[in-house]
């Protein structure tokens, strides 16, 4: 057997090291939090654009963590203002207003090939370096098949480089185009960060392109995780209100999504256990809520969706274990509730709506869309309709049916609904 080691200096480091170990059970104290002003003309950074707004960002997260405090007064933005990984954002509510500058639109000068990571401008003027951007073309114009990019350097007159390259061929037969337009505020592949109290003008009676929920909304999030977004106004803008798409665990709270020219709330695709209560979506272009394809375990609770020019709820592709409770849905041009027409692997299956009231739909109703306060078509079971209030509020109202329900759906439970002037309760499509 080998002999014990007796070096002095051994000794003498683990005395040391226990005598500044913390008291048993005691955790090292933590690092205290950054805090970081922003103003219009004062502040620890100051400017009135989205230049001031990141760089106090980026500081915050430079640090490890931190709070940006930005005062009132309108901040213009070419690009959008992105998140970091545990940094919170506050403004001052009403009084903090992130403005989406006029959108530009042009032709590329030639073709943009899949995995490209620059592109050519028939016209570069109106665009600069550090701007958002969205490429597409006649075939790839929508969801995922649109690339959107910054312009992180200019190569020549023409040309500008991009912060990731092009995910598909964008070609000048089909009219590829770039378009100067971009999330206000955006996260992609952010952790443990929060916006509080700001109100953003997505200014989309300049803008220049209309860009779905997949890619973009006033407030965007992709592939994030544990982000809260509480007390935002999201108007105007030219798409979503507010998006999280492929993001888990995502809390919306006492936000107002109006006037947007797509969805006012849309929880995205892949989102898991997703939070929205107390938020209003008023008079968007689409659906108030539109849960998108496979988000699951979500709790809706105490939202109102009014005046959507579609459906107050829209739920379909793989929805499934989300309860809906409290809500308000109200006088939508067409469902209060639209389960979309999915195949039984892709239904909407096991979702509880409690205590919602759901009347004066069926505003603009077109030719061959039922007129009923909620459509179920489709293959979609277990459904759970509970203490709701579903149908009109005079018997002047378009919902003649309170429940149309597909064919193929299955042990739909209705359990003390309230049917208010409706002809029939619940109908069974031939």
């Amino acid at each position: 057997m080998l002999p014990a080691p007796r070096c002095s200096w051994f000794w003498a480091l683990s005395s040391a090291a226990i005598a500044l170990a913390p008291a048993l059970g005691q955790p090292l104290p933590k690092a205290q939090s950054v805090v970081v002003t922003v103003g219009v003309k004062d502040g620890d950074f100051s400017g009135a654009d989205g230049h001031a707004l990141q760089a106090a960002v980026d500081h915050a997260a430079a640090k490890g963590d931190g709070t940006v405090r930005i005062g009132p007064g309108r901040y213009l933005l070419r690009n959008a203002l992105m998140l970091r990984n545990n940094v919170k954002i506050v403004g001052e509510p009403g009084k903090t207003i992130l403005v989406a500058c006029d959108g530009v639109k042009v032709l590329l000068a030639c073709d943009g090939d899949c995995n490209e990571g620059q592109i050519t401008l028939d016209d570069p003027r109106g665009f600069q370096v550090g701007d958002g951007v969205v490429i597409q073309d006649e075939r790839y114009g929508w969801g995922y098949q649109v690339t959107t990019a910054t312009l992180t350097a200019k190569v020549n007159n023409k040309s500008f480089r991009l912060s990731h390259p092009l995910y598909l061929d964008y070609m000048m037969r089909f009219k590829a185009t770039a378009t100067l337009a971009f999330p206000v505020v955006g996260g992609w592949n952010v952790k443990n960060a929060s916006i509080e109290g700001l109100t953003i003008d997505g200014n989309r009676a300049k803008s220049a392109q209309f860009v779905d929920g997949c890619r973009a909304g006033g407030i965007y999030l992709h592939e994030c995780e544990d982000i809260a977004i509480r007390n935002c106004i999201v108007r105007d803008f030219n798409g979503d209100g507010i998006c999280s798409s492929v993001s888990h665990r995502t809390t919306v709270e006492n936000c107002t999504s109006e006037n947007n020219a797509g969805h006012g709330l849309h929880p995205g695709s892949g989102s898991f256990k997703p939070t929205f209560r107390k938020n209003k979506a008023l008079n968007n272009g689409h659906d108030g809520l539109f849960v998108c394809w496979r988000v699951q375990h979500g709790v809706f609770e105490d939202n109102e969706m009014r005046g959507n020019e579609r459906d107050g709820i829209s739920i379909g592709h793989r929805d499934t274990d989300n309860r809906f409770f409290k809500n308000r849905v109200t006088g939508n041009s067409r469902a209060g509730i639209l389960f979309r027409d999915e195949t039984e692997p892709m239904g909407a299956h096991r979702n509880v709506f409690e205590d919602n009231v759901i009347l004066d739909n069926g505003t603009q109703l077109k030719k061959g869309f039922p007129a009923a306060s909620i459509v179920i078509q489709g293959h979609h079971h277990d459904l759970v309709f509970k203490g709701n209030t579903i149908g009109n509020s005079s018997a002047s109202g378009s919902a003649k049916i309170g429940i149309q329900i597909s064919k193929h759906a299955m042990r739909i439970r209705d359990e003390n609904n309230t049917y208010s002037h409706v002809a029939t309760p619940m109908a069974t499509s031939k």
